[in-house]
């Protein structure tokens, strides 16, 4: 039976900005970054959390040719395929300002929700980032 989801993964067109904003920006740490030769295996977790982490994919060979990896990078950067990360954290309001001050673009402020107060963000890609201070937190 499966017991965790380990990796996940987002579509990033510039693992180097990707591991600026990851780690430089939302405070990641970095569990892997492999060359094999066509790919870089690039994979980034929230510190004291290695066992769950963010492959930072960059679209093209092996997994798909360059032609759909231009057209991935297209839509990605519209906003309309990238993917969603969901994080939890203590303090919504603070970590909203931390954010904003270090020049991440928010695109909903904090709001009161039924299961605690989140908000969202883009990260320079166009994937979608939640983050929630959840009730009871």
């Amino acid at each position: 039976m499966l017991t965790s989801i380990t990796i996940t993964q987002i579509y990033v067109p510039d693992q180097d900005q990707a591991l600026d904003f990851y780690v430089g920006k939302l405070g990641f740490e970095v569990t892997n970054d492999m060359d094999f030769g066509p790919m870089r295996w690039l994979t980034v977790a929230l510190p004291g959390a290695p066992d769950r982490a963010v492959l930072l994919e960059k679209p093209g060979p092996p997994s798909m040719s360059e032609e759909t990896a231009a057209e991935v990078r297209a839509a990605i950067s519209k906003g309309v395929a990238g993917g969603h990360l969901f994080f939890a954290c203590d303090d919504a309001s603070r970590t909203h300002a931390e954010l904003k001050a270090a020049g991440v673009e928010i695109t909903e402020d904090p709001v009161d929700q039924p299961y605690g107060i989140d908000f969202g963000l883009r990260d320079p890609f166009g994937n979608h980032i939640r983050i929630a201070q959840m009730k009871g937190a």
